[in-house]
């Protein structure tokens, strides 16, 4: 809130300087520090009011800086100065007569009692800032996320939806890009998910979701960008926090916050151990058009248990008092292992001939490393700013899959054995360089980003002859594939303000290079002949393109504004989805990336509302995307059975011609007392898509809509009570049909250790009711689901901080050279 609330500024009426200034009038400048009184804490975007005394009309004034600094300048002459700050009484100073600079020192701001109740608002409960490009939400005391993880968390956030794989949607759109304080970061995975799990919620400070990315940003995600903003320390001396969690099904977690801070320097540690069983349960309900079998139904019971050890260290080295050199190092360290059960039973019309039972064992040893280096200059107080950085990450993952399928009915004996070996190792360099000029109400900047990532794929499938009782390796599938995504790019961009009126103009080139390569023991002819001759084994594409941004807010009042954004962005396909070699799940279904895959693009536009009331704000928007040359995942059948007559199923990513997106979202955040908060958001949207393939036409209409509720209650002996409910409405593609989704959520928590503690106590999916369930329907098969990633789960929490009680205020001189978007984690 405190980022909007200083834009009263562009309300202020400008100064018409120049119809009064004579040659023997010349500028002052008033200068001093706006503080709060308790705590002599700095109070950014306060607001310096000017008001002539001989025309009230006249009104200049000025904004204060992180430190709480302001510098106006002004002509001679008698004033009424103020100073104001929402929650804060105003600081009157009347009739001055001001002839030369001068400086009014360090003024303190009282609290005004009669705001306080909209005030604790803004501490206790996640708010909202809504800036030229981007929202963000401040992740406040929000109960339900004790003891989970980040995507849990990210669960809670406005326009983002987290489905029961873990897959993160932004306004029901997966193609997001998802940032750990503005870069990539191998604490996010490398184009997966699955690391946000093993990260806790609690290290979270705030999320940006940026659906019109300025042109600073990497213009990859055509849904837009997730950025994550992990907690800094900024308080001098030595302070941090223990946070442990015990849950059932078990699920255990202990984490360590440590921060060393001096005049010359930021030490900064995090430590974190998790162990945790998660299970799950899926069925399959299949009927064939053709093949042996005219029903098969597959019952899972899936057992998951994870181990995982992550740890950062890092300083900040101060050079001078403006500016300073960050290092760390990041490694992350996890043992997973996944038994999935699977009882199938296979129909003849409606009798079971046949029944088998398959157990996929697969264990996955995980370990990324990432070394960050981040220069920054701060030129003067005003902005004016170099940030230059460099990054490398290294991942890689090794996974053991075995496959035993054993008949049942009729008779008792070994189907199949499998064991897939695969190795996948990514290596990416960053290099970025960020210029800021502030010119005035104006701002110039400009910058180049780097990226450069190499991934191999080192696939094996070997299956048991049961005539020799050997292993031979499956020369169809066996490969390996690397893939290299190089990035160049350069921006610029430019805002300004006009009174009521700021605008973002941006612009971003963006060179890209995707290369790949195969190698397999087939000679080049037979290996084309057993993939295709449409496919392409090795190819080297480059796309050069032209990214605009324009990002326009409008100031109705100090409480109202408008927005409205427009951005193009680009969807480059991933290792995985152009990979030529199949690779399988099971038997009768396969997965084959398509070379052929070429970059979508997409181009968005979003009109914004915000209006803050002294108990509510309301946020809204509607929002368009057009994306062309769309990735679209269809399924087909390959004309090959198993050796029990089962149809072979192929999953292929293809480019169709386009698809649209239409929606409308809103949020509310409401205390209507000081006791009870409630904070809702709702979101429609209509997908279309079109296109034709293979002479299918997969074109298709969706309309889907997505809300959460959230109410936090105090009760008696300081206990906090809050209760979150999500609901994802009914959506379709060309072949699948996905049911609606409810779950429910409660928390409780009281302070403890006189308030360093916290304990509390949560139920994740109350009613056992997060389920995916859908129905996928082609020419040569339908296919009935359910599927549930983890059971209902019971957490008990405790957070004990030392040397920064909750509620602490940052204490004075703290502000030096931190940043949103630097590597304090």
């Amino acid at each position: 809130m405190k980022l909007l609330l200083p834009i009263t500024l562009l309300l202020l009426t400008q100064f018409n300087l120049s119809a009064q200034r004579t040659q023997e009038q010349n500028p002052i400048k008033i200068t001093g520090i706006v503080v709060e009184q308790d705590t002599g804490q700095p109070l950014e975007y306060a607001t310096l009011v000017l008001q002539s005394v001989d025309d009230p009309s006249k009104v200049t004034g000025g904004i204060t800086d992180e430190t709480g600094k302001y510098e106006v300048e002004t002509l001679p002459g008698k004033y009424n100065v103020s100073i104001e700050y929402i929650g804060y009484k105003t600081y009157r100073l009347s009739n001055q007569t001001l002839n030369k600079s001068i400086n009014l020192g360090t003024i303190r701001l009282n609290p005004d009692v009669s705001q306080l109740e909209g005030i604790e608002v803004v501490a206790e409960k996640t708010t909202v800032e809504v800036r030229l490009d981007k929202k963000v939400y401040n992740i406040g005391k929000d109960l339900t996320t004790s003891g989970a993880n980040v995507s849990d968390a990210l669960n809670n956030v406005p326009s983002v939806t987290v489905d029961v794989d873990g897959a993160i949607s932004l306004r029901g759109n997966e193609n997001v890009r998802i940032l750990i304080n503005g870069k990539p970061s191998a604490m996010a995975g490398f184009g997966s998910t699955d690391a946000l799990r093993q990260l806790p919620a609690d290290a979270i400070e705030k999320v940006e979701v940026i659906t019109s990315p300025s042109a600073r940003y990497d213009a990859e995600g055509t849904a837009g960008i997730l950025n994550i903003i992990l907690r800094k320390e900024k308080t001098l001396g030595f302070n941090g926090s223990i946070n442990t969690t015990i849950g059932h099904p078990t699920s255990s977690q202990i984490s360590s916050n440590l921060n060393l801070r001096t005049d010359k320097f930021n030490l900064f540690n995090t430590l974190g151990y998790s162990y945790r069983t998660s299970p799950g349960n899926a069925f399959f309900d299949n009927t064939y058009t053709s093949g042996d079998y005219d029903r098969i139904f597959e019952d899972r019971d899936i057992t998951r248990k994870d181990k995982a050890f992550n740890a950062n260290l890092g300083m900040e080295y101060f050079l001078t008092e403006k500016s300073s050199i960050t290092a760390s190092v990041f490694g992350r360290f996890s043992d997973e292992s996944d038994l999935t059960e699977n009882e199938s039973k296979r129909y003849e019309g409606t009798t079971v001939t046949n029944e088998t039972f398959r157990t996929e064992d697969q264990s996955e040893d995980d370990k990324s490393y990432q070394v960050s280096l981040n220069y920054t200059n701060n030129f003067n107080d005003e902005g004016h700013k170099l940030t230059s950085d460099f990054q490398y990450s290294y991942d890689v993952e090794d996974i053991l899959t075995t496959i035993v399928e054993n008949n049942t009915i009729p008779d008792t004996n070994l189907l199949a054995r499998e064991n897939i070996y695969q190795d996948e190792t990514e290596n990416e360099y960053l290099f970025q360089v960020d210029y800021v000029l502030p010119m005035g109400d104006a701002q110039f900047e400009a910058g180049y980003r780097g990226s450069f990532e190499q991934s191999v794929t080192d696939y094996q499938l070997d299956t048991l002859n049961q005539n020799t009782a050997l292993f031979t390796t499956n020369l169809d599938l066996t490969n390996k594939f690397s893939y290299d995504e190089n990035v160049n790019a350069f921006y610029s961009q430019y805002g300004n303000k006009y009174g009521k009126f700021s605008f973002l103009l941006g612009l971003r080139l963006e060179n890209t290079q995707l290369k790949g390569k195969v190698a397999s023991e087939y000679d080049e002819a037979a290996l084309q002949e057993v993939l295709g001759s449409e496919i392409d084994l090795n190819f080297d594409k480059n796309y050069l393109g032209l990214f605009p941004t324009v990002n326009l807010i409008l100031e109705l009042s100090e409480m109202e504004s408008i927005s409205l954004g427009y951005n193009r962005r680009i969807n480059r396909p991933r290792g995985r989805y152009i990979n030529p070699f199949p690779s399988r799940s099971s038997r009768t279904n396969v997965f084959q990336g398509n070379p052929d895959l070429d970059p979508a693009y997409a181009n968005a536009f979003d009109l914004g509302y915000l209006k803050r009331w002294k108990k509510l704000t309301l946020t809204s928007s509607i929002y368009y995307q057009k994306e062309t040359n769309s990735f679209e995942r269809i399924q087909e059948e390959t004309g090959e059975l198993t050796s029990d007559g089962i149809n072979i199923i192929r999953s292929l990513p293809i480019n169709l011609s386009s698809n649209q997106r239409i929606g409308a979202e809103a949020g509310i955040l409401y205390s209507p007392t000081k006791w009870l908060r409630l904070n809702g958001s709702f979101n429609f949207f209509q997908f279309e898509t079109e296109g034709v393939f293979n002479d299918v036409d997969y074109g298709a209409k969706n309309t889907s809509w997505f809300s959460r509720f959230s109410s936090k209650v105090s009760l008696p002996s300081d206990i906090d009570w809050q209760t979150n409910v999500f609901y994802r409405g009914p959506s379709e593609n060309s072949q699948t049909e996905s049911k609606s989704i409810t779950f429910v959520s409660l928390a409780f928590s009281k302070d403890v250790f006189g308030d360093n503690g916290t304990l509390s106590f949560n139920v994740s999916d109350v009613f056992n009711s997060a389920k995916r369930r859908s129905y996928t329907e082609t020419e040569f098969f339908t296919s009935e689901s359910e599927f549930q990633w983890r059971r209902r789960q019971f957490t008990l929490g405790l957070v004990y901080r030392f040397n920064q009680p909750k509620g602490k205020s940052k204490q004075k001189g703290q502000q030096r050279n931190d940043d949103d978007g630097g590597d304090e984690f």
